[in-house]
Order: C-alpha cells, then structure tokens, then sequence
C-alpha cells in the first residue's frame, strides 16, 4: 500500500480513459501495468433527426464525473490525490464524424460508428478506390454530407474522430493512432501517412473540388504506438480536472479507438492473431499475413496501432436488445418484491439459456436496433418470432437472444474462412462476459472456433489505452510493441478457452438457417 501510494504521489503512474457506447472508464496503473484504480461513468447515445450522437457537453460531463470517480477512488484506497500522472492516452468509439471551423466550433452533430446513412456516398467511394470504404468511416460521412449539399462542408478545417478530439483539447495537438486512423481514410501500407493515390482520387471525386479546403489538410496528422503525441496542457488539465489538483506536463500518447485498444489488451498485435469484441456492438480483428484474395463489402481493412493490416469483421448490433430484454425481467422482478441486483438478473437469466436445445428450440430473435451493414439494412427492427409449435421456454428464449447478437458476425466471420483466413487463436473480451463460460460457450458454438478470455485482460480497452500510454513513456525506443507487451505485461498468459461442441455447433448452424430466412421478415418490417 505504501509503495503503491508513492507511486500516486510522485506520478509513477499512466492513466487511461475510453469512451465506450454506453460507458466511460479510467484504469490508472503503476509502471508495470498493474491496475492501481478505476473510474466511471454511464451514459447513452441519443437518437437526434434521425442520427446516432452524443453530444460535445455530455462528452466533457462525462470526462469529468469519470475521473473524479477515480479520483474519489483513489484518495479512499492510498490516502493520495492525483496531482501528476506519468502519461496519459484518450481512446474512443472509432470512426464516426466531427468537424470544426477555423476557430474550433463544432459544425455538425456528432456521428457515431452507429449510423447508417451513408450508404450512396460509401458505395461511391469504394467504386472510385476499388478499396471498401464502409458506411461508418469518417470519410464516407464527409462524402455524404458534400452530396447532401450540407452548407457546414465549405467551413470545415479539421475533421476527427471522438478521441482524436478529445486528444486536441487536452494538448493542443492534431494527431490520431494508426488503427482509429485507419477507419477515417485508407492509411498508406506503412501505416503513417494516408494513402496518397486515394487522396488523390477523392480531389477529383464529384462536388469535392470546389472546396477551399484540401482533403489531406484537414485530416489529422498519424502516429505509430509509442510516438510521442503532445503533453498535457494547463487548459487540459482544467478541462480533465475541473478541481485543479492535477498538474500539466505528463507526456500524452497516440489516441486510439477502442478497436485498437483491444487488441492490445487481448495481446492481438501480431500476423495471424485475433481478438473478438462484444458490448453495444460486435467486433473481430484479425491480424492479417497476407492480403485478401478481393474486396469485400463485409470486410474492413484496418491497422492495428502499430501500423499491421487488420481485417475487421463489424456488427452494430450485439448486445443492446439483451439489455432490454433483461430490463423487462427487472422491472417484473420490482413488481413481484424480488431484491436482485442487475448482474443477479443477467447470471440466471443467462445460465438458463444453457438449458436450452442446440436450436433454441425453433425461436427465432432479430437484435437489430439500429442498422446493420452486414444484413444490408438500414435502420433497425428488433423482434421476436415463434410459431405454434416451437418450444417456447426460458432456456430457449435466452439462447436464441444470445444467437441473435452473434448472428450478423458470424455472417461476417464465413467471409473471412471462404477466403482462407485463419487465426492462431481468438481472445475475447467485454461487457457480455459478465457470466463467466456461458456466454464465451456459446460464441464458440455459432463461430464454430475456439474462443479464449484472457484473466489479464478483464479491464478490457481503457486498460489497453495505459499500456500504449506507459509504453510510449518508456519503451517505445527500446523494444517493438509485441517486445513490450510479452516481457512486461503478459510474460505469462492465462487463457481460459472453450471449444465448440460439436452438437452445439450443429443446433447453432440450423439456428444460423433460420436466420437468413429471417430477414425476409425483418426487411419487411422496416418497409412496413
């Protein structure tokens, strides 16, 4: 406790903050990356004139009521208030739009990785570059708007992601990590710069050269892991720290977005290695060894923060309809006097599913509560669907709710294997995996692959983000990324890992037939 104190004290420490869809956390470690305190804070996106946002105040809000919780944390476990960190990193919800004037006001509303809006100007794109451009990239957002005829677009100067902002007005600089880079516009393959031939095409693109600005001078500036990225400023640490207790000065690290930051917590940087991530939306990272045989629509070409391709499987939908459904149970819970906290509700509701049939018992669920890319649909429908004869029980009803948010990905994930990409293992990691083997069990049964959880990894993203900020503080000249991360932080990995089981997987693939029936019912829903 004592040297975990001094440690405080004298700002021996990293501090890393995440914006995630629904939570905004802190992880404040020692220089080994050891876990010294967390902070917190809940919030929602809302739907405005039909975008996906959050707004710029309720983001700083959240900033704040998130590090004083780490704050309060921190002062009733050592006795010690933060004056002084060693480094700090910012990481987001990747991708999306933000764009500022010449002064630094804000232009339109905040556009989230949700949206799916985009579809004319992605497609455009993606024929332009011969290279996919998905719906939610900066770029693609940027395109629509220009077609849209949005008056905001001629005054635009800087366009970034929520991280890359926040980044700004902490230290005054305009940068951005390689891996939330990459989802702005396509990097170039030595993941530092743009890649200058689609720059180029996107000048002489329709509607775009009649623009006071150039493309490649509004996006912000791409730096590897371990780059040094600015230092706190005065107004930053007043911006961070509103009580004025801590200090400016600590050397900031690269902001990423939470793809990025998961891959480092899961310890999947190198070729062939692969993370899976599930909360609001699902995600897999796959480390790539070679190029893909072609494009395609269901696969993202992004890096990881060092600069290795990735291809990325995207979902936007995973677990939003499970919360709802759980909140309907705790509100039948209130009514009948139980006393149940909320993961009380989420453990027997999810071990019931165990108890299910390999089918689910012929129930169908569609999770779709906003647009789903991978599904080719354009708003969100989610519902549930049974005949008379279907076993309708809990145990179904639960693993049928939980196929359904695995659903679209494996859909993406089958692209993946047709196209002979394979990884050495799949780590993953989130908010789902509340109840420990159930969830992970399921996953592996519907993607029909092993899936591993890491013990070391369950502060998940924000944690990630005070590695990257501790290894550009220390290490970046001495060692690669994947060096620094298996002789400091995992020198000994302790997976827990689940296999398919093969009836399972059997029940799970017919559930997945069932499925792409399904969404003859689902578009329907949407048209009507």
């Amino acid at each position: 406790m004592e040297e975990a104190s001094a440690k405080i004290r004298e700002g021996r420490t990293a501090l890393g903050i995440e914006l995630g869809s629904t939570r905004i956390k802190a992880v404040l470690v020692d220089s080994s990356c050891k876990v010294l305190a967390t902070g917190s804070f809940l919030w929602e996106n809302q739907l405005k004139d039909g975008i996906w946002t959050y707004s710029l105040k309720d983001v700083w809000k959240g900033i704040q009521a998130c590090y004083a919780d780490l704050c309060k944390n921190v002062e009733g476990q050592y006795h010690e208030k933060i004056k002084k960190l060693g480094a700090l990193g910012i990481s987001g919800m990747m991708h999306g739009y933000l764009v500022f004037d010449s002064a630094g006001n804000q232009l339109s509303f905040f556009k989230t990785w949700r949206n799916t809006t985009t579809e004319k100007a992605a497609d455009a794109l993606t024929e332009a570059f011969s290279f996919h451009i998905p719906q939610r990239w900066s770029i693609a957002h940027l395109y629509q708007a220009i077609l849209d005829g949005e008056p905001h677009v001629g005054s635009i100067a800087y366009m970034t992601t929520l991280s890359g902002y926040i980044h700004c007005c902490l230290s005054g600089e305009k940068v951005l990590g390689a891996s939330d880079a990459s989802g702005m516009f396509p990097l170039a393959q030595n993941g530092t710069t743009f890649h200058s031939e689609y720059l180029q095409k996107f000048r002489t693109m329709d509607k775009v050269s009649g623009f006071a600005w150039d493309i490649a001078d509004i996006l912000p500036q791409v730096l590897l892991a371990g780059s040094p990225a600015g230092h706190l400023t005065k107004r930053g640490a007043a911006l961070l720290d509103p009580t004025g207790d801590l200090q400016p000065g600590c050397l900031m690290a690269p902001p990423e977005g939470d793809a990025g930051t998961g891959m480092v917590s899961t310890n999947s940087i190198r070729r062939n290695t692969g993370n899976i991530s599930i909360g609001t939306s699902a995600f897999s990272m796959n480390v790539l060894d070679s190029p893909l045989k072609r494009m395609r629509k269901e696969i993202d070409l992004v890096m990881t923060p060092h600069g290795l391709p990735v291809a990325m499987v995207h979902t936007n939908n995973c677990a939003s309809d499970i919360d709802a459904w759980v909140r309907l149970f705790v509100e039948f819970g209130k009514r009948a006097g139980l006393e149940m906290t909320m993961d009380e509700y989420y453990r027997l509701l999810l071990e019931a599913s165990s108890e299910g049939r390999a089918d689910a018992g012929g129930l169908l669920h569609f999770s779709c509560v906003s647009g789903e890319h991978n599904l080719n649909l354009k708003r969100g429908r989610p519902f549930f669907l049974r005949d008379s004869v279907n076993e309708f029980s809990l145990p179904n009803f639960m693993k049928s709710l939980l196929y359904a948010a695995f659903a679209p990905l494996r859909i993406g994930m089958d692209v993946l294997v047709e196209d002979g990409v394979h990884m050495n293992r799949m780590v993953a990691q989130g908010g789902l995996l509340r109840t420990p083997v159930i969830v992970q069990q399921v996953m592996a049964n519907i993607l029909d692959t092993p899936i591993a959880v890491m013990e070391t990894s369950s502060e998940g993203g924000p944690w990630g983000m005070a590695v990257l900020a501790q290894y550009a503080k220390e290490h970046s000249a001495d060692m690669t990324l994947e060096q620094y991360l298996d002789a400091y932080i995992f020198p000994e990995e302790a997976f827990s890992v689940c296999y398919p089981k093969q009836e399972e997987s059997k029940g799970a693939n017919d559930y997945m037939e069932r499925y792409k029936q399904g969404l003859f019912v689902e578009k329907s829903a949407i048209s009507h």
